[in-house]
C-alpha cells in the first residue's frame, strides 16, 4: 500500500515521528497560503488577511470590510508526484461586532493502484484530508483582539472495499476518520510597531482510522510570536516576525525514565519549530519576502552540514556555539513575492530549500477585499 508509506514519510517530515504518539491529520500541520510560507510559516503576530482563520483568530478582529484568500500547491511533488494542497478562507467584518470568518483546507495524495501479491490490478482509489472552520474574532482592546475558530476534520485513506477484493491483508473496515476541534488566538498591539501574537490549535478528540477503536492525537500546536516593524512610511514598510511552534503531542516523553526535568525541557525546546521571517513593502506594490524555519527533529531547515558523507541538521544556536560540524551544504531558507494593485493581491512562495529531498514547491495565493 503505497499510500500509507507516503503517508508515514508526511509524519516524519512534518517532524513528529518522534514523539510518544505519532499524530493524525497531520496536513493540518502545513502552512496554508503563499505569504505566510514566504515567511518560514512566521504569521502569527502578523495575521492580518483571510489565513488568519488559520494562523491566528485574533488577527481577525482587526480586519474590516470582506476578505477572501484562495490558494493553491503542488505540494512535494519531489515525494509523490499526483499530491497537491488547496486552501480557501473568508472573513467579514459586523460593524460594532467582531469578524466571522471560515476557511477549508484540502489535500489529497491523488491516485492510488490496488494491485494484490499476485500483480493483478484490483482498481484504483484517491486519498484526500478535508477540514472545514467557522471562526470569530473581536476587538476587546482597541489593541488586543482575541478568537476562536471551530473545524470539522475528515481523512479518507483507504476505502472499504480495499480490505474485501484483499483478504490477505488481514483487515476487515477502517480508512475514514472524522473528528472535530478547535483553535483560539489572541493578537496584541502594545505599540504601533510591535505585535505580539499567541495561537492553540487543534484541540479535540483523537481521530481513528481502524474498527478496533485505535486513535491518533491530532496535533495540537502553540505558536508564539512577535512582529516588528522598524521602518514604515508611504514608501517603504520592512517587518521581522521571529517564531516558535511546539508540537504538544508526545512531550516529555522519556523512553528511558531516566532524563531529569531540565533535560527533557531542553530537549522540548530544541524539538520546536523555529522561524524568522522579513517581508518588505515597496509603494503599496511591490512585497518581497524570505524566511528561515528550522525542525531539527523532522530534518528540515535549519543550517545543513555534511560531515563523513552524512547530513545533519543543526539550529543557529549550534552552528555559533560549536565546532567541527563539517561542510556547510545548504541553509533552510523560503522565499516569496507578490503583488498588490488597489484591492487584489498575487503572492507566490517557495520552500522547497528546507527539504533534503529534490522537489519543488511552489505556493500561488490570490487575495481580495471587498
Amino acid at each position: 500500500m503505497r499510500k500509507k508509506a507516503c503517508w508515514l514519510v508526511l509524519v516524519a517530515l512534518l517532524g513528529v515521528a518522534t514523539a510518544s504518539q505519532n499524530p493524525g491529520a497531520v496536513f493540518l500541520m502545513i502552512w496554508p497560503a503563499a505569504r505566510p510560507t514566504g515567511l518560514g510559516g512566521a504569521f502569527t503576530a502578523i495575521a492580518d488577511d483571510a489565513s488568519s482563520v488559520y494562523y491566528n483568530q485574533g488577527g481577525m478582529a482587526f480586519l474590516d470590510k470582506t476578505h477572501a484568500t484562495l490558494m493553491h500547491c503542488n505540494w512535494l511533488p519531489g515525494l509523490y508526484q499526483g499530491m497537491y494542497y488547496e486552501y480557501a478562507g473568508l472573513t467579514h467584518q459586523l460593524k460594532g461586532y467582531g469578524n466571522v470568518g471560515a476557511n477549508i483546507i484540502y489535500l489529497t495524495t491523488g491516485e492510488t493502484d490496488v494491485v494484490n501479491e499476485r500483480g493483478d490490478f484490483l482498481g484504483r482509489y484517491t486519498t484526500f484530508d478535508v477540514a472545514v472552520a467557522g471562526a470569530y474574532g473581536y476587538p476587546v482592546l482597541s489593541n488586543l483582539g482575541v478568537g476562536m475558530a471551530a473545524k470539522f476534520i475528515y481523512s479518507f485513506l483507504v476505502p472499504e472495499w480495499v480490505w474485501k477484493v484483499m483478504p490477505e491483508l488481514g483487515i476487515e473496515a477502517g480508512g475514514t476518520g472524522i473528528t472535530w476541534a478547535v483553535d483560539a488566538g489572541a493578537l496584541y498591539k502594545p505599540i504601533s510597531f510591535l505585535n505580539v501574537g499567541l495561537s492553540l490549535s487543534n484541540i479535540g478528540p483523537n481521530i481513528s482510522y481502524t474498527s478496533s477503536g485505535e486513535s491518533d492525537p491530532l496535533p495540537r500546536m502553540l505558536r508564539l510570536g512577535v512582529a516588528y516593524y522598524p521602518v514604515q512610511n508611504n514608501v517603504v514598510s520592512v517587518g521581522i516576525t521571529p517564531e516558535i511552534t511546539k508540537i504538544l503531542v508526545g512531550m516529555f516523553y522519556d523512553t528511558t525514565g531516566t532524563k531529569s526535568f531540565g533535560r527533557k525541557l531542553q530537549e522540548e525546546m530544541r524539538d520546536a519549530w523555529k522561524s524568522v521571517g522579513v517581508e518588505a513593502k515597496f509603494i503599496n506594490l511591490l512585497h518581497t519576502r524570505i524566511g528561515y524555519f528550522e525542525d531539527l527533529t523532522g530534518q528540515r531547515g535549519g543550517i545543513v552540514m555534511e560531515k563523513e558523507g552524512q547530513t545533519y541538521h543543526y539550529g543557529l544556536g549550534d552552528v555559533l556555539s560549536r565546532k567541527s560540524l563539517g561542510k556547510f551544504k545548504s541553509v533552510g531558507l523560503c522565499f516569496g513575492a507578490g503583488l498588490e494593485f488597489a484591492r487584489f493581491k498575487f503572492d507566490l512562495s517557495l520552500d522547497q530549500l528546507i527539504y533534503d529531498f529534490p522537489t519543488s514547491n511552489y505556493k500561488f495565493s490570490f487575495s481580495y477585499q471587498f
